[in-house]
């Protein structure tokens, strides 16, 4: 079923679609929604980002994340949860990640394109703090994110008091694209989600559906990281 699932987010395969000789789309579909509903994908990333770390020797859990958005158009038949990114004439949804500084996903949230990132990003600091606890020290982001995100991340600190908000951005004479130390390591990953079709644009009904999607991209390049010779 994992293999069906991995193969569906890379080719972009719709469910209904899915080769005769596997077994009925419903009966994959219906795993596929009871482990994104029971949490077991993302338990499974944070699983393999683990692992991934131990092989190149860091610790579990990293001290430094990186966080920056994407917005991506929305299927034309969805109306759930779509807005308008003004300054990048988006009209879908967009999608925050946090990373590590290799490029590892560790958590991500998807809403409405037309909500600004800062205060549509502070949701996840709970799960930044609680998950990654006191190793955590530091959080990279763009200007985006150093107002409502910075202030509510200080006064998390209760759970990792090291932990603080750097901002990271382009200087302002700069133009075009300028790779930003400590930062371009998320813009890497987001430019890795166009390997995978299920995602390069969102045809999903439901949040939770579209957040699995980007962990079940994560988990297979972890796969593929820890075992080369995983192909699919």
């Amino acid at each position: 079923m994992i293999n069906i699932i991995l193969w569906l987010l890379r080719t972009g395969c719709q469910w209904r679609n899915l080769p005769k000789e596997w077994p009925n789309w419903q009966a994959v579909y219906y795993y596929f929604d009871q482990w994104k509903q029971d949490g077991t994908f993302e338990r499974i990333n944070w699983a393999l980002n683990q692992l991934d770390r131990k092989r190149v020797e860091k610790q579990d859990y990293p001290s430094v994340l990186c966080i920056d958005s994407q917005s991506v158009k929305l299927n034309s038949m969805i109306y759930e949860y779509r807005g308008t990114d003004a300054n990048k004439r988006v009209n879908g949804r967009k999608r925050q990640l946090v990373v590590d500084t290799q490029g590892r996903l560790w958590l991500a949230t998807v809403h409405a394109a037309n909500q600004a990132d800062g205060p549509a990003a502070v949701s996840l600091i709970d799960d930044i703090l609680w998950r990654v606890g006191e190793r955590l020290e530091k959080v990279y982001g763009d200007q985006s994110y150093n107002g409502v995100f910075a202030n509510a991340l200080r006064s998390g600190r209760l759970i990792a008091p090291a932990t603080r908000f750097e901002k990271a951005s382009r200087p302002e004479s700069a133009q075009g694209f300028v790779p930003v130390a400590k930062r371009w390591v998320v813009e890497r990953t987001i430019s890795w989600t166009n390997y995978f079709r299920r995602i390069v644009k969102d045809y999903e009904y439901t949040l939770l559906s579209s957040v699995n999607w980007l962990y079940l991209a994560n988990i297979q390049l972890m796969l593929q990281r820890i075992e080369p010779d995983y192909k699919r």
